[in-house]
């Protein structure tokens, strides 16, 4: 009988740690470090003066046709998991016109989704270039090709569902926030509405932004002056206000040149990376000058472990506007330094003038690799 019970009493005891140990086991596997990545690309300014409507003009098919102007650094764009641009024209319909006062094919952003772009940003000066209708027209035209967009939007409810734009890939979640410093002095009026910059909206909107729990802040402003090499002090002020409130990075669009980008590592793992892009300059535009003539893309990859969330791992990718004429036709194509025209002085200019402006700054991120 005592042996019976010492047997049944080893038995409960074994059986118990045994459980113990499944139970630790369990709760290891579920607190186990993982990691999950989402590759993202930023690109400048798409803009469409005159002379570009007219180079994508087919007369064998009577259409535009934008495909040619993207090909070349398409692998680039596609290699992302998402992939955004400032698309600062208006898709507002006929009669197409550039500068002043933009209205662009529709095929423009074809051509930018079948490149790769997944997101276009649609708060810039040129906004309400064509007034309200152009506001919602191009809403409408980027919602039924499939991009996705903030930064203006068809009226309250429109606003509420995309600003910020959430975006969940990779199980990460982002969200982003796109604003314009103004609008050319052109009103927007109910049901459009247009994002533009104020330090205590900037400060209320990501403070909302954070109790929406995303893993990821990304803030892209159309900001700053034009042709100015360097940032202004202004937006040196608005950079630091979105840092401080939760923006993991700041991407920065309007100047029509490469202004300085960093990046700036955490000191312990309790904290975040921090990525700031001040001007991108021009993916593709019409202006040929010196520092005008191209622009870039910055890529990063968000990090999430099990127990940290950071930027990681950003570069910059050279890109210029070539103009070659084609059958007497001039032609437009954005090409990635990696590709270089070498009968194109001015190409050449412009990387190394780029590189060399980019690489001494504070806090530098790198080129990418070719």
């Amino acid at each position: 009988m005592v042996i019976n019970i010492v047997r049944y009493a080893l038995i409960v005891t074994s059986l118990f740690v045994a459980a113990q140990v499944s139970n630790s086991e369990k709760i290891e596997q579920k607190s186990a470090p993982y990691d999950r990545q989402l590759t993202i690309l930023f690109a400048g300014d798409i803009m469409q003066h005159g002379p570009q409507i007219i180079a994508a003009w087919d007369d064998s098919t009577g259409t535009y046709n934008y495909d040619p102007c993207f090909q070349y650094i398409a692998p680039i764009v596609g290699s992302k998991d998402i992939a955004i641009a400032n698309l600062e024209v208006t898709l507002a319909g006929k009669p197409f016109t550039g500068y002043p006062q933009f209205s662009a094919p529709d095929e423009l952003a074809v051509a930018a989704r079948n490149a790769g772009f997944d997101v276009l940003a649609t708060a810039n000066n040129h906004s309400c270039d064509r007034g309200d209708a152009g506001v919602l027209r191009t809403i409408k035209v980027l919602d039924s090709i499939g991009i996705r967009r903030t930064g203006t939007f068809a009226d309250s409810a429109d606003y509420r569902s995309r600003h910020p734009l959430i975006i969940t890939q990779n199980d990460i979640t982002v969200a982003l926030l796109n604003y314009t410093y103004g609008t050319n002095g052109l009103p927007f009026n109910y049901p459009a509405m247009v994002n533009t910059i104020d330090e205590q909206r900037l400060i209320d909107d990501l403070a909302y932004s954070r109790g929406l729990n995303p893993d990821f802040i990304l803030v892209f402003l159309h900001w700053g002056n034009e042709y100015e090499l360097l940032p202004s002090s202004i937006q040196q002020k608005l950079a630091a206000l979105c840092r401080e409130n939760g923006a993991d990075a700041v991407i920065g669009s309007h100047p029509h040149v490469v202004q300085p980008m960093e990046y700036y590592t955490a000191v312990d793992s309790t904290q975040r990376n921090h990525l700031l892009v001040y001007s991108l300059g021009n993916y593709v535009s019409n202006q040929r000058d010196r520092y005008r003539d191209g622009g870039a893309m910055v890529s990063f990859t968000l990090l999430k472990t099990w127990n940290r969330k950071t930027i990681v791992n950003p570069e910059y990718h050279l890109t210029w506007v070539n103009t070659p004429v084609v059958n007497g036709k001039k032609i437009y194509n954005i090409l990635p330094a990696s590709l270089p025209d070498t009968t194109a002085p001015a190409m050449k200019t412009f990387i190394n003038d780029t590189r060399e402006r980019l690489n001494q700054w504070p806090n530098a991120i790198p080129e990418a690799a070719n």
